[in-house]
């Protein structure tokens, strides 16, 4: 039978927690270091049937590195560590073509450029390694997590292949709204998606509202609007609990001068 999650986030079932990649994907890490090793887990194929298996309650919870449209329950921040792995047996004078995601092998592009490579890309990192076990191509390798070679009985050629040691990914857990309760002995970040008229000043003024109540905007991203060509979504990540007095005084203002404020999620911000 498979084991409960012993997740620190309440209120899941022993439904699956639904990530996007194959098994050893860093999405898959994000699943664990949320909700512990021992979390069933269901892998599907694209951040789609992530929030279609959360929506239908296939899934009790998702992790996606996007925000979406469910609501956000959790942050966590996912080291990403590149290795290079073959064949066992093989040598890295054996290898001809290096497989990956295309951001994985910009993330390893001064190591690969070391040797006279073919670089070729893949769907994702883990799905590498399974096209390399599954083809048994003796002249190829993969750039993917140390997991998800040891995963696909690859033999890793060489360790922590990044140009940027510290390098990471930031995933969000999503749920039913309501489905999982705010813990309340940590830092918080809310995250909220807003529009304004496309005119001078108007973006401005939606974030003026933010700053005179001093809450820091930790991100901001925009968005094309499915509505209208040339309008745009703002995402933004607020480090503040939106129940918060301050908080909570921006967003009703902000209602105010936006075309349209929605509160993604409330959440405990992850440790960095």
């Amino acid at each position: 039978m498979t084991p409960r999650p012993t997740t620190a986030l309440p209120g899941l079932t022993a439904s699956p927690i639904a990530f996007a990649g194959e098994p050893g994907a860093f999405a898959e890490d994000a699943v664990v270091a949320a909700f512990g090793e021992s979390a069933p887990r269901l892998p599907v194929g694209g951040f789609r049937e992530v929030f279609e298996a959360v929506t239908s309650g296939v899934a009790a919870s998702g992790v996606v590195p996007i925000e979406h449209e469910l609501q956000i329950t959790a942050e966590v921040v996912v080291p990403v560590d590149l290795c290079l792995a073959a064949l066992p047996g093989r040598t890295l004078d054996d290898v001809q073509r290096v497989y990956s995601h295309i951001q994985a092998l910009g993330q390893a592009e001064r190591f690969l450029r070391t040797r006279p490579w073919a670089l070729l890309t893949t769907y994702n990192t883990a799905g590498a390694g399974k096209f390399i076990r599954d083809q048994a191509d003796p002249a190829a390798a993969a750039v993917l997590s140390r997991r998800a070679a040891h995963a696909y009985g690859l033999d890793v050629l060489a360790g922590s292949i990044q140009d940027v040691p510290d390098n990471r990914t930031r995933f969000l857990v999503i749920a039913p709204p309501g489905a999982v309760p705010d813990p309340v002995d940590r830092a918080f970040r809310t995250t909220i998606a807003f529009g304004v008229r496309n005119e001078p000043g108007t973006l401005l003024a939606a974030l003026q509202v933010i700053a005179a109540r001093s809450i820091n905007l930790s991100k901001l991203e925009s968005r094309p609007s499915r509505a209208a060509a040339w309008e745009y979504v703002f995402w933004a990540d607020l480090d503040a609990h939106r129940d918060e007095p301050d908080c909570a005084a921006a967003l009703e203002e902000l209602d105010s001068v936006a075309t349209m404020v929605r509160v993604l999620g409330t959440y405990p911000r992850a440790a960095n």
